[in-house]
């Protein structure tokens, strides 16, 4: 009984650089695919690929106005709005536009793309 609960089937894990989806947004293309964010998972015996949104921290992206792109679960910067904690990402921001997914726009306007050169 335990052994079926520990059991993984590999024949259905999604593999590695798999695409898990597509999002269009605001005239910009966005490949999801399958990964791991920390380099030790990879080696894990019990971890398996998961969805890897871009890290807009790293690389930033703009719509054509200017607005930043942000994924609900990036690091917050330091104009994070709302109840703050070590655990807090830009979703649980206030000036999180949410749009598909884990994917949405930081409306904050100092990190506007003409407020950042």
């Amino acid at each position: 009984m335990f052994q079926s609960l520990f059991r993984f089937d590999t024949d259905t894990a999604p593999k590695e650089g798999e695409l898990f989806k597509v999002i269009d947004l605001y005239g910009s293309t966005f490949e999801i695919r399958y990964g791991y964010y920390e380099e030790q998972d990879r080696h894990s015996r019990y971890a398996e690929p998961i969805a890897i949104y871009p890290d807009f921290i790293k690389q930033p992206r703009y719509t054509d106005d200017g607005t930043p792109f942000s994924t609900a679960i990036q690091s917050p910067c330091h104009h994070f709005r709302g109840k703050r904690d070590e655990n807090s990402t830009c979703g649980d921001c206030a000036f999180y536009e949410h749009c598909e997914e884990l994917m949405g726009l930081c409306i904050h306007p100092g990190n506007r793309l003409e407020n950042k050169q």
